[in-house]
């Protein structure tokens, strides 16, 4: 059998150019956001938003476990320090909606969300960084600086999520 060189096949083999299988030539660009920082009005706004959204969790929460448990759950809640209870609450509010989306009902009111340092989503342990740094005595305060400390320590930052 002759082989011919310098066409479709090479023996038995397609070549890479006519195989209609091969993976495409493309770039992968990773989804980054451009980090334009939200103005301190709109966190504010977000930040009076998730309050009363976690204080709404808090009551269902508490509601549900007295429908399921009844009295028992009601002394079992009583038992627990509020800032225990409140500070796991905290963590699942918070874990639940930034973890999956970057944004929590207050940042989606808003336009803004929550990135890494390079644009991208942040990761869960950033996320539950942020929260964590929340229960900082006077963490509110860092916001008269450039940047809060539940941004800065876990290196994220809050931007607008349009750019339009």
């Amino acid at each position: 059998m002759e082989r011919k060189t310098g066409t479709l096949f090479e023996g038995n083999r397609m070549s890479d150019e006519a195989n209609p299988y091969r993976p495409p030539k493309s770039e992968v660009l990773l989804e980054t956001r451009a980090i334009v920082p939200a103005g301190k009005g709109r966190r504010l706004g977000t930040v009076l938003v998730d309050y009363a959204c976690f204080i709404a969790l808090s009551f269902c929460v508490g509601l549900l476990l007295f429908l399921v448990f009844g009295e028992a759950a009601t002394a079992a809640i009583q038992q627990v320090p509020d800032l225990v209870f409140g500070g796991l609450l905290m963590l699942a509010y918070y874990a639940f909606f930034e973890g999956i989306w970057g944004r929590t009902p207050g940042k989606l009111l808003f336009g803004t969300v929550v990135v890494n340092e390079a644009g991208g989503k942040p990761t869960l342990g950033q996320v539950v960084a942020r929260t964590l740094c929340r229960f900082i005595p006077f963490e509110p305060f860092s916001f008269f600086g450039k940047r809060g400390w539940h941004d800065s320590i876990p290196k994220t930052h809050v931007v607008l999520a349009r750019m339009r």
